[in-house]
Order: structure tokens, then sequence, then C-alpha cells
């Protein structure tokens, strides 16, 4: 015997067929070739495997031969006999369905999602409107403290008028003729595979199983249209460039269905004076060196407003002196610090006077 077609299955030999085809649909969801993942080797294997003990006759002589015969009387090749490009399933050659007719399943119940290849997918997916992606620009300071932001766009929304149902205003809904209120039309085709139910959207009711007496005159029925809507964004605190906000809902509305996403893509335009690390704001203060070696008080401009700065007398360059409490709000209701890096210039020119009082200061080692 040159293949174990039970083992394969992983059944018993004296497994009924219920019991084969259950072990088929579990390994041929698996297996199958257009899964991610999938072994088209082995899907071909399981499927021949099935194709002979599904079928009584051709199981009595596996169980008798170890092998089976075609009506010739010469030994079959199992399910090696390609179907070439069936149902969409071109990567599958080398699956014999012969062996499944005349039993009525769904495909979408053996191959999971992939049965909505042949329309036939169980699973029913809620319709959803497109997503849209907008680039904002962003000035530093709103960018810190978060902001409200308005913006205009032309996209598919839902009707205003009639809350999208397509009625006009105090109309009433009738149950859809095509689909008996059921959203979905049910076609069952006749099939070497046996009984292949399909299921599609009504495009009369639009998969909602109502329409209305009376068509919305602004929309037209669909319960869209086309037009220009304010979005009102909301940007936190603390904002980065190149982040991205999501507005779930604000994408285009479709009927019978939920709308999209609105995904808002922020850029952060730099600040002269300062820079962003972490809930900290960075800055750099120029110090004159007399001050740097005496000491002073300097006035800083920041997000706040004008603060005063007390420099110690022999600062370094480069020190860092930290302000607390005025850097980004956090989403605890406190804010970081604000980070001063000293930057001591030095002047380009002295006059006598200097450079006598420089000699002084060399003199005394300083």
């Amino acid at each position: 015997m040159s293949k174990d077609y039970y083992q394969i299955l992983g059944v018993d030999k004296k497994a009924n067929t219920d019991d084969i085809k259950k072990a088929f649909r579990k390994l041929a969801h698996k297996y199958h070739p257009d899964k991610r993942g999938g072994d088209e080797a082995k899907f071909k294997e399981i499927s021949e495997a099935y194709g002979v003990l599904s079928n009584e006759k051709k199981r009595q002589e596996y169980d008798a031969y170890g092998r089976v015969f075609n009506e010739s009387g010469k030994q079959g090749a199992g399910a090696e006999q390609g179907f070439g490009d069936f149902g969409g399933f071109n990567g599958a050659s080398g699956f014999d369905f012969s062996g499944f007719a005349g039993q009525d399943f769904d495909l979408g119940d053996i191959f999971g999602g992939l049965g909505d290849i042949f329309g036939g997918g169980r699973r029913q997916k809620v319709k959803r409107g497109r997503d849209i992606s907008i680039d904002i620009e962003v000035p530093f300071r709103d960018a810190i403290f978060g902001t409200e932001r308005k913006v205009l766009l032309t996209k598919v929304s839902q009707c205003s008028d009639c809350g999208g149902s397509g009625a006009e205003k105090g109309t009433e809904m009738d149950i859809c003729k095509n689909c008996n209120g059921k959203g979905k039309i049910h076609e069952t085709k006749n099939s070497i595979l046996g009984t292949i139910t399909s299921v599609r959207e009504c495009d009369n009711c639009h998969s909602t199983g109502k329409v209305p007496k009376e068509k919305c005159h602004q929309c037209k029925g669909y319960g869209v249209l086309r037009k220009e809507e304010e979005i009102r964004i909301t940007i936190p605190s603390g904002v980065n460039n190149g982040e991205m906000i999501r507005l779930s809902g604000g994408g285009e509305a479709i009927s019978g269905g939920i709308s999209g996403d609105l995904y808002i893509k922020l850029h952060i335009i730099s600040d002269p004076i300062f820079k962003k690390e972490g809930n900290n704001l960075i800055t750099t203060l120029n110090v004159k060196l007399s001050d740097a070696l005496l000491g002073n008080t300097y006035t800083l401009k920041t997000l706040d407003g004008d603060i005063e700065i007390k420099i110690p007398a022999g600062v370094s360059f480069g020190e860092i002196l930290r302000v607390k409490g005025k850097g980004v709000p956090s989403s605890r209701n406190k804010r970081g610090d604000l980070l001063i890096k000293i930057n001591i210039t030095l002047p380009k020119k002295l006059s006598k006077n200097a450079k006598k009082l420089v000699d002084e200061m060399k003199k005394e080692g300083i």
C-alpha cells in the first residue's frame, strides 16, 4: 500500500462518513494553498485521501486491495487527476472534486474565509466605507498644549435629510420584495461539487431588507451623497511630528453599512527657540562672560510668557538650568520641565581697559 489514506486524514479505519468529512474540513482549512501558511502538496494529499474515503465504492476497493480502480478496471490515480483552473483555485490544481459529486456541503464551511472565493462564505461581513487620510500643519505651541482644529472635507457622507435611510421624511418603509427582507440573495447551483450555495448583497435595498415607499429627494434613496462637511479635530497636548490621529467614523459613508475612518497626519512646525524632548522643553540662553563670572538675572520668553532666570555666579558653558513645571503637559495634569542650556558669549574685540582687566585676571590665574 503506497499511501495510508486513513493516516493522512488522521482517522480510524472504522470511521464513518461524518468523521471523515470533519477531518477533511479541518485539514483543508489548514493547508489550502490560497491561505497564508498553506501547503499545496499536503492539500493535494488530503484531497486525494478524501476523494477515495468519502466514496463508498472507492473506499471498499481501497480497503480490499489497497488501491482504487476506475471504470475500465485499471488502477486509478486517486485525486491526482488535475481539475485545472476551477473557481479561482488555480494555485490548487491537482484537487479532484469528483469524489464530492452528489454530496451537499458548503465550501465556505470547509475553507472558512476562502469560501468567499466561491461566493458562499458563511461569515457575514459588515459593509464599511472607505478610509480617508489627510495631512495638517500644527504650530509648535499648539502641539505642546493641544488645540482644536476644523477642516472642510468633500466626501461621501450620510444624507442629513433622511438620516441614511434613503426615505423621504414621513414616508414608510416596505419590505424589499427582491430579497423578502433578508438583505441577501441566496443562489443555489448544482455542479460536480454537489450543491453550492452562494450569497450576494441585494442591490435593491442595499442589504438593509427594506425600501422606502418614497425615496429621499436629496440622496435619491441611497442614504448617502457626496458633499462638503466640516470635521472637528481635537489635537491632544504633547503630540510629535508625523503622529497620526484616528477619527473613527470620520471617513466615507456607504449605503447599508458603517462609515470608514479618518486618519490625520500631523506635521509640527518647528520653533526657532524651543525643542521638545519627551515631556521637557529645551532652549538655549546666551549669557555674557561677565554675567557668567559674576551672575545676573535674565528675562526669558517662554510658551507661558516671560519669566525671570537667575544666572548663578561662575556658571559653566553648557550647564543646564532647570525650571520645573514649564514643560509639556502630561495626561496626569502634570508638566515636564523647561531645560535652559547656558551658552557663554565671548566678545570679538576688547577695549584697552578690558585687556588690562583680563591681564590682571590672568596674573591671578583666573
